[in-house]
């Protein structure tokens, strides 16, 4: 297979083609309706005298503007769709070259209290989510920031298969995205299941029949009317009879009317996403347990909601004032629309909640397909229930550029415990947050960057950017020794990878020390597997005391008067600190 930015540039140009190809069309199509409308006009003008044939040319006239304006809607909405596809192509072409800090940060997902994501960049400027993120619908965004702060390490397998299938299927992925990129949707998903589930109808059954009848009685009227066998007065009491009954529920239907127009445009885009869900052929069995979901044994889902927007569209045609007269007046219009959507919300307000769900979830699993499309050098860890936590050859962080990257091998074993020590600006940090992120990213079901790894799931915990809140009263060191606290409580109930970096930094050098050695004592006495980056040497003795501590460090050296760097993680203690070199440096000191 071609290389993923071939892939976009090879598609963003046919697309870019198709998308001219349609604009001339359509500017062909508008000279064509132009010439219909002046020879219609014409044609009347010169036949006015003779009506009958001024009638018929007036008909055919608008026949065939009708139709040419309906085409030409038709491949306005495929020309807009190509341009979605360009952008969506130009799109990754941009982020591959690592433009994507603009991109939706997803801080409303923070969460200080949570096991990792404040620590690790899961969410942020230039954050894992920002360089993943592709959802065209908010509840598809909220799935996928829950999908990576989940911890969940069961059905692991399933999940890396689904992601395997759709990272299959780029032209699937973008049409979705396209189709669902040119709707724009006001009203949340939950809003609307909340709305549809509290639906009190207001219609009696007999509105089941009444506005058919009163339909055939008022095309009765009328061919009575023409007919001269009835009087045409009594077409004037019929309609406001016809009116008299609308009337009566006027309010109510008001009242729904306000409601199914600000939903409109979501059953209008989850019926076409429904559509490409329904016709796709899925092997990956949780995408086909998705697939299933929204499937009844009558009917496909996408019809269902296709019929309730054709009587929402219906519906919002009462705001034409003759079209609301005449309609309500001779076939009761509003009565008959408002019962077909009353009815159907009675059918089926307990069954949208799951299709909603599908929909959202195909919108975030296609990033993460999306983005195992985008990386065809990482690796998918092989889950296996015994052995290593973790054991990667290569192993690196997924945003860094692929020609600057450093990786390590690592292999820690389970309720081992790694003391990683270093220079400032060796690599610790980004180590952690490697870590962090392969952990992350086998949960999910993703690949990661490394060539080969085996990993033994595990949940994460980490404690690496604790922050004092004005709000809360609480210093710096009393919110770290809260986030200690809760870490020791969390692998009371279960195992967890601890991720710590630098603790007790609130307190002063001697305290600090003590402190850290105890903590990392009771850790290890509780059997937990971790690893913990310090500028503090003296907690590196412990690997003398404890056979399950380890030593590693990340080198710094002073060549010619310059701090050189290589990012490797090695067996041992760092001897090399370059705080006063800094500083002398930069004539600071």
């Amino acid at each position: 297979m071609n290389s993923p930015i071939s892939y976009y540039k090879e598609h963003s140009e046919a697309y870019k083609s198709e998308a001219q190809r349609l604009f001339k069309k359509m500017t062909a199509l508008s000279m064509l309706r132009l010439s219909v409308f002046l020879v219609t006009g014409f044609g009347i003008y010169f036949t006015f005298q003779y009506w009958q044939v001024a009638i018929v040319i007036a008909v055919i006239g608008i026949a065939v503007f009708v139709y040419l304006l309906s085409k030409y809607t038709d491949i306005k909405t495929q020309r807009n769709f190509n341009k979605a596809l360009v952008e969506i192509n130009e799109e990754e072409i941009e982020i591959a070259s690592g433009n994507f800090h603009e991109r939706d940060k997803g801080l409303q997902f923070q969460d200080p209290n949570h096991f990792y994501s404040l620590d690790i960049d899961l969410f942020g400027r230039g954050s894992f989510f920002q360089f993943i993120n592709r959802t065209t619908i908010n509840e598809g965004t909220q799935k996928l920031a829950d999908a990576l702060k989940a911890n969940n390490v069961d059905a692991i397998k399933s999940r890396q298969e689904a992601i395997k299938e759709l990272s299959s299927k780029p032209k699937w992925r973008q049409h979705y995205s396209a189709t669902s990129s040119l709707v724009e949707v006001e009203t949340p998903a939950k809003s609307i299941i909340s709305w549809l589930q509290g639906y009190q109808s207001f219609l009696p059954n007999v509105m089941r029949w009444l506005p058919i009848t009163f339909a055939i009685s008022s095309i009765v009227i009328f061919g009575l009317t023409i007919s001269n066998i009835i009087s045409p007065n009594l077409v004037g009491y019929w309609l406001f009879l016809g009116l008299g009954i609308t009337g009566v529920y006027v309010k109510k239907t008001n009242v729904l009317a306000s409601n199914t127009d600000r939903v409109k445009d979501t059953f209008r885009q989850y019926t076409l996403l429904l559509d490409l869900i329904e016709n796709e052929t899925f092997t990956s069995k949780l995408l086909q347990q998705k697939q299933q979901q929204i499937q009844l044994d009558t009917e496909k889902a996408s019809h269902i909601f296709k019929k309730l927007s054709k009587s929402l569209d219906a519906l919002d045609n009462r705001n034409n004032i003759i079209g609301a007269i005449f309609g309500n007046g001779l076939f009761l219009t509003d009565i008959n629309n408002s019962y077909s959507i009353e009815k159907w919300i009675e059918q089926y307000k307990t069954k949208v909640a799951d299709w909603f769900e599908v929909v959202s979830f195909f919108d975030a699993y296609n990033s993460l397909g999306n983005f195992a499309f985008n990386k065809p050098d990482f690796t998918y860890p092989e889950i296996q229930e015994k052995g290593a936590v973790i054991n990667a050859n290569s192993l690196g962080h997924p945003l860094l550029d692929k020609k600057k990257r450093v990786d390590s091998d690592l292999t820690i074993d389970n309720e081992q415990f790694f003391i990683v020590t270093g220079a400032n600006m060796a690599g610790k940090s980004t180590f952690l947050r490697t870590v962090s992120l392969h952990i992350v990213m086998a949960n999910v079901g993703l690949p990661i960057c490394a060539k080969t790894s085996k990993y033994s799931p595990v949940k994460l915990i980490t404690s690496m950017r604790t922050t004092d809140s004005l709000t809360d009263d609480s210093s710096y060191f009393f919110s770290e020794l809260t986030r200690l606290k809760y870490i020791v409580d969390a692998i009371k109930k279960e195992p967890y990878f601890i991720v710590l970096d630098e603790i007790l930094k609130g307190t002063n050098s001697t305290d600090k020390a003590i402190g850290s050695r105890k903590f990392v004592e009771k850790l290890v006495a509780s059997n937990a597997t971790g690893i913990i980056a310090t500028h503090d040497l003296s907690l590196c003795e412990i690997e003398q005391e404890l056979e399950d501590v380890k030593n590693y460090y990340f080198d710094a050296e002073i060549i010619n008067d310059e701090l050189h760097f290589d990012y490797k993680l090695k067996a041992g203690i760092c001897q090399n600190m370059n705080a006063s070199f800094l500083l002398k440096k930069m004539n600071i000191v």
